[in-house]
């Protein structure tokens, strides 16, 4: 229940801390699961004291047990060890502090482990987390590689070392941080989202030299993984751990099996990529002269052939057949118009022997009445008809008499 206070009437420390002790015990005894971190047991000492912490986040609460609750898993549990609480939230007034009451203590087993990681994937993978389609390809030459792995860890050592075997001038942007404990998780993330804030980082890489199941669950936790899917920068998982693969190494853009294979696939052999440029020239030598020669003796074919050898002499075959055509042409044409004169000549001829003009000049006479119309019977004239004559050479009027010619 809200407590009513002001400025004007506060209510003491002591109150408020009583008050937080009473809503605190109406929680009632809860289970808790956690990794214990710190482990005190005083000899003689009836009350263990440890610290539970929440791997993923960094968050611990203190608990307390009496010692027969802790001795019946004593010889199984030790610091580091996941444990499931059964305990009382108790709130210790004096001091205003917050701790669990352990009335039992339960160890969490491997096969247990397995089961709970094997639920979470099938979540995740149902998510769409470890899609094959969501995978971000690595670059060719990286020029700035992130490195997330223990402090002088023989990680570090084979991915460094072998990386600049292969390519000595490949740089690594490190950041050492705890790769098992309880504070693996929180500094593993920091790490990645770190490097994948800088944009020059081209590549991540999480390593680890393998470990026990135990030792590699950091690797399998929620938050590390969704903070890896939400990557702009490709990440390679290096844990090295053939048997059991961490979750890491399914949402990750690449699986490596060990950190010295991971310097291998993250960037190219120096060595081989001087054999595959020496290769690649000589195969464009080889098709540069394979194309020379064949252009070569393409030409040459061309200039052997006759009309190449002697060029003019196409043009002079063909001058002769041209004037050979022209001859001819004339000839024809010469033929045609000597054919068509004569033919001429003797139509002129009987023109003008038929003419009317020809007949006139033997002695003929054409007689035209006064409209112009020409006589052609006897019968068409009348007496004292008044005619006119034509002759060869002009004409004259006559006119008709009729009666019996002497």
């Amino acid at each position: 229940m809200a407590v009513n206070t002001s400025a004007e009437a506060p209510i003491p420390v002591g109150e408020v801390s009583r008050l937080i002790g009473g809503w605190i015990d109406r929680l009632g005894a809860v289970w808790v699961e956690g990794q214990i971190t710190q482990l005190s047991r005083r000899p003689g000492a009836g009350v263990v004291f440890l610290t539970l912490r929440d791997p993923s986040y960094d968050i611990s609460l203190t608990v307390t047990c009496f010692r027969a609750v802790f001795d019946k898993i004593a010889d199984t549990v030790t610091e580091g060890a996941r444990v499931v609480v059964h305990a009382k939230p108790e709130w210790y007034a004096p001091r205003g502090q917050l701790s669990l009451r352990a009335a039992e203590i339960r160890p969490v087993g491997v096969g247990e482990l397995l089961a709970r990681l094997e639920q979470l994937k099938k979540a995740l993978a149902a998510e769409g987390l470890f899609a094959a389609d969501r995978k971000k390809p690595l670059p060719f030459l990286p020029q700035l590689i992130g490195l997330v792995c223990g402090r002088a860890s023989a990680a570090e050592r084979d991915v460094l070392e072998n990386a600049r075997l292969r390519w000595p001038a490949v740089r690594f942007e490190v950041r050492n941080v705890a790769v098992q404990g309880v504070h693996a998780v929180p500094q593993v993330i920091e790490a990645v989202k770190e490097l994948d804030a800088q944009p020059e980082v081209d590549v991540i890489v999480v390593a680890r030299g393998g470990g026990s199941v135990e030792d590699l669950l950091p690797f399998s936790d929620e938050q590390l993984v969704r903070a890896v899917a939400a990557c702009r920068t490709p990440v390679v998982s290096a844990i090295g751990h053939e048997p059991d693969s961490p979750l890491l190494d399914l949402v990750a853009d690449l699986r490596a099996s060990t950190p010295t294979d991971a310097a291998k696939k993250i960037v190219p052999d120096v060595g081989e990529e001087l054999m595959r440029v020496q290769q690649l020239r000589e195969r464009a030598l080889r098709s540069v002269h394979g194309l020379l020669d064949r252009e070569e003796r393409g030409l040459a074919a061309a200039l052997a052939r006759p009309c190449m050898r002697e060029p003019h002499r196409m043009v002079d075959e063909r001058e002769e057949r041209i004037t050979a055509v022209l001859e001819r042409a004339r000839r024809c044409l010469g033929h045609l118009l000597d054919r068509a004169d004569s033919e001429l000549t003797h139509t002129q001829a009987r023109v003008v022997a038929l003419s009317p003009a020809a007949t006139l000049r033997r002695g003929y006479a054409v007689l035209q009445h006064s409209d112009g119309s020409v006589v052609r019977a006897a019968e068409e004239v009348a007496e004292d008809e008044e005619l006119r004559a034509r002759v060869s050479e002009g004409e004259f009027r006559v006119r008709v008499a009729v009666g019996p010619a002497e």
